[in-house]
Order: C-alpha cells, then structure tokens, then sequence
C-alpha cells in the first residue's frame, strides 16, 4: 500500500507543558472531564487529524490524566475517523492484560486503536507491582518479550474462529484457536487470548526509538518517533526495517495576543518544560511551513502541545486547514482503519492453517 503522510497530536491532560494550569478549562473538572475530552477529541476530528496519542502511565505522582485505555475505549464510538493510540507501559503490566485491552479498544474504536509504547522503569514503579527496577540489559529484553507475545496473542484467533453455530450449540471453532506457548525472561503466557482477532488483525504499535529502541529492532513495531530533525530522520530510516518514522514536535503557538516564545517562558516560569524534544515556537503560518518541510523527510508529525486550551484553537482553525489546502495533509475517510492511515497492509496471521506458528 501506498505510505501516506499522517498528522498526530498527543493528548496529556490539560497539556503537556507542566506549567500549564488549564486556563478557563481549569476549574470544571480539568484533565478529568471526560466531557471535556470527548469536546476536545470531537475538535481534533473534524479538524482533520490522522489520530491521537492518548498519555498513560503508572507512576506514583504523575499528573492527574483519565486512562489511556479507558479513554480510547470511552471515545471510540463518538468518533469514526480518528486514530485512537493508548499509551501502554510494556514494563511491569501483565502482557495478557495489555493484549487484552488493546483488542478490545480495537473493537470500541472499530478499528482505529492503535498501541503506543513505553518503557517506564524505576524503583517507584516497579514497586507498585511487587517487582524490582530493570537493568538496561533487562529492561531491553522484557520489552521485546512484551510486544512480541501481544502480536501472538492478538493472532491467536483466527479470522473466522466464531461461528455461532446454534444446531451444535458451538460459539467457536477450537480448532482455529491457538495456544502462544511463550515463555520470556520474566513471564511466561499459554494463551490463546481471551477475546477474538480485533477488527484490523493486528492493531499499529508505535514506539519512541529512544525510550525503547529494543521494541523497534526489526519488524516489531509499525512506526518510530524521532525528534523532528532531518538528519535525525534520515538516520532512524535507516535503522529501521520497514517502520513509518515519525517527526514528534513540541509546539507553542502564537494565541490570543501573546506571542509563543512570552507564553513559553511564562510557563517555564512556573515548571521547566524540559524533555529534549524537538520543539516549535512560533506563528501558526510558520508551523505549517515547519510541517510541511517535515513532510519531504518524515512518513508523518505528531504534534504535541503545550497547552490544549491555547494552541488547539489555532492547530485547528490555521494549521490543519493550511496543510489541506496544500495537498500535504489528506484526512481520514470515515470507517478507514487506523492500518489503513498509515498505510499498513492488510495483517497476515502468523499461525499457518494448521496451527503451526510461522516464525
């Protein structure tokens, strides 16, 4: 299939500059309104992005965000366009769990969830799960264990495993299901999964190919977020076999008369936004030239705002419809997978008819 470019954004919160306090969406349930998210999601739809990166994590602390699986599940049948990415931490979750959910988001979404991973990994963490912090060498390992054990649990049912046969009272046809038989460093998963092939097959896992360039070796994942950077860029694709690369941009946009770098300091002020992204600040009329020269090197951009409140309404009402006019973004159709945006062919299932696994 063809490779088309793909415009993301990522939802954390009430924004991912943690000196944002929300403005005016602050003090009416903040970053947990569903309401508001769902407002907020029904937005970037119609505005014409390809998906959105939902934040999730379990460390102690961490700012106050709806769950990531909940919250693609929760938006999935208000949406019929629009990507729906949960951020899963593949350390320390039960892999069968995360297979699980991730099947069943596919289902809520009809097939446009999608998987981003991470890698989280510190003492705190861990200890939420009565485990211990990872070495480099371990941590490396239990993510390639995870990714690949969720592949073979999402293939676990073929494609026509329910038959609903009421004459012989069968639901399925055990035959065509399939025990994983997995056993990793760490954990070990029997299998089959406990719900039926999702919708796309396999759902599109995106990872950062620096916190975890395990997950991305070989053909594990479907994309890679990189800084956007052309020689950044240029040397993920070469690393990378086969994988979309991604330019993940930080952006602050010019809003309601304050100038992007005043209102990045103002927030600085109050909490460094330091991450070591690549980061835009500026007019929205340059962003879109900063996209659309990104767009020459990168199968894709995911935008990543600073604050929802603020530079939501110029991506929507300058950026997105400035790309389209261009002919550099093209939105989704209505019922088109989440494989079919970032063109994706269709997913082969791994088991041979037989039930033999095809490595």
């Amino acid at each position: 299939m063809s490779q088309p470019f793909t415009l993301g954004i990522h939802i954390d919160g009430l924004g991912s500059h943690p000196g944002d306090a929300g403005g005016e969406d602050a003090g009416s349930g903040g970053a947990l309104d569903a309401a508001r998210i769902q407002r907020i999601i029904s937005r970037i739809e119609s505005a014409g992005f390809s998906y959105a990166t939902f934040a999730g994590s379990h460390l102690p602390g961490a700012a106050p965000r709806l769950d990531s699986v909940q919250l693609g599940a929760f938006v999935g049948p208000s949406t019929s366009r629009l990507g729906l990415i949960a951020q899963i931490p593949a350390t320390y979750l039960e892999p069968f769990h995360i297979a699980t959910q991730l099947i069943s988001v596919d289902y809520a979404t009809r097939g446009r969830g999608g998987w981003l991973v991470s890698a989280e990994n510190s003492a705190a963490a861990a200890a939420q799960y009565g485990r211990v912090e990872l070495s480099e060498e371990q941590l490396g390992r239990e993510i390639d264990d995870v990714v690949e054990v969720v592949r073979l649990l999402q293939d676990s049912w073929e494609v026509d495993a329910v038959i609903r046969d009421l004459p012989s009272g069968r639901y399925i046809d055990r035959d065509k299901l399939h025990p994983v038989d997995f056993v990793g460093a760490s954990f070990s998963v029997r299998g089959p999964a406990i719900t039926p092939r999702p919708p796309q097959g396999q759902v599109p896992i995106i990872a950062d190919l620096d916190a975890a360039p395990d997950a991305t070796s070989g053909a594990r994942v479907d994309a890679v977020l990189v800084a956007a950077e052309a020689a950044v860029i240029d040397r993920a694709r070469a690393a990378v076999d086969g994988a979309r690369v991604i330019a993940d941009l930080e952006v602050v946009v010019d809003s309601r008369g304050e100038a992007a770098p005043d209102r990045l300091a103002r927030l600085d002020a109050v909490v460094p936004w330091a991450t070591g992204k690549a980061r835009f600040a500026g007019s929205a009329p340059e962003l879109v030239d900063r996209i659309t020269e990104l767009a020459q090197v990168a199968d894709g951009v995911r935008l990543i705002p600073a604050s929802l409140n603020e530079d939501l309404d110029e991506l929507v009402h300058v950026v997105l419809p400035e790309l389209i006019a261009r002919g550099v973004l093209t939105p989704p159709a209505a019922g088109a997978t989440l494989r079919e945006v970032f063109g994706l062919g269709a997913a082969r299932n791994i088991f041979s008819d037989e039930g033999v696994l095809v490595r």
